[in-house]
């Protein structure tokens, strides 16, 4: 067989496998997949994710966490807690996704990657099937699935940012920040796999003076973008500097818990609210948590 027909094979396999995981979950909507990222690291991205799932939690709503940074754990670091199993040991040891899940502050589970995350371009069949029946199961568990990416424009990142309805773009007024976010939006909007059409990039201006500052940064990157870009990019909202916050990080606990009332944990709660808002009116449906990894399989294998 010729590698075109095998690759045919291998994504109509796929296909059959996500529609076989979609009947077995119940009738209900599909989980919100937020995927949080930034051009360079130190920005603040991990943060970001974690105290926009407390906020959600603040909400009602059932919060999972997928830790997707290959070369750090800061969730687990910033949630004082070590998973006992990753995403590895669903695909390649047989784990339930429910044993991969662990509880992190106020019941918000969280999934570490590890290198299974790496490892999803090349699954058999069997594994196949192990990952979309047990994300079926999850995207039933969970109303909010944040997603925190690594920095950068690496293969897995760009993977996890092209199957995304929803990206949230933390950027700092430090230079490289800009121009790394900058440089991240240029490989998603000329990647042929994006569909700007079916996807909301919001930006988040963070460690910023003030909302003007949070705006005029905003404001910076949107005129670079519209000039040399076929990509649109939102205004979501902005994360005063708070030293408050960077105590809570040497704590080990996240800031919208130790300092509930500080300018961070309020920044970050009228954000989790503007995005609750919003959910309804999106201009695209969400594609679920089955559906994001289905559509990171089929772009891992060759011709996909």
């Amino acid at each position: 067989m010729g590698a075109s027909a095998e690759n045919k094979d291998q994504a109509e396999n796929l296909r059959n496998l996500v529609n076989t995981g979609k009947t077995a979950v119940s009738k209900r909507p599909a989980s919100r997949v937020i995927t949080v990222t930034s051009g360079k690291g130190g920005v603040g991205k991990s943060n970001t994710a974690i105290n926009l799932a407390i906020q959600f939690k603040k909400q009602g709503k059932k919060v999972i966490i997928l830790d997707a940074d290959l070369g750090l754990a800061n969730i687990e670091v910033m949630f004082g807690t070590v998973p006992k199993y990753s995403l590895y040991d669903m695909i390649k040891n047989g784990r339930d996704i429910k044993e991969v899940i662990t509880n992190g502050p106020m019941d918000i589970g969280f999934i570490s990657g590890g290198s299974g995350i790496a490892d999803m371009a090349n699954l058999s069949r069997r594994e196949l099937e192990t990952i979309i029946n047990n994300l079926s199961k999850l995207d039933s568990m969970a109303d909010v699935l944040i997603i925190d990416t690594g920095a950068g424009i690496s293969d897995s990142v760009m993977e996890f940012l092209l199957s995304s309805s929803e990206i949230l773009l933390v950027t700092t007024p430090e230079p490289a920040s800009i121009t790394d976010s900058y440089s991240l939006l240029k490989a998603l909007g000329r990647n042929r796999h994006f569909e700007k059409n079916d996807t909301t990039v919001w930006f988040i201006g963070n460690k910023v003076k003030n909302e003007k500052e949070g705006r005029e940064l905003f404001q910076k990157l949107d005129a670079v973008v519209n000039r040399y870009l076929e990509i649109k990019i939102n205004y979501l909202g902005s994360v005063p500097y708070d030293t408050q916050l960077e105590k809570a990080v040497m704590q080990q606990k996240p800031v919208s818990i130790g300092a509930p009332d500080s300018k961070s944990a309020l920044a970050y709660g009228a954000i989790a609210s503007f995005l609750s808002g919003q959910e309804a009116g999106l201009g695209q449906e969400s594609r679920g948590i089955t559906a994001l990894f289905a559509r990171m399989l089929r772009f891992g294998k060759k011709g996909g």
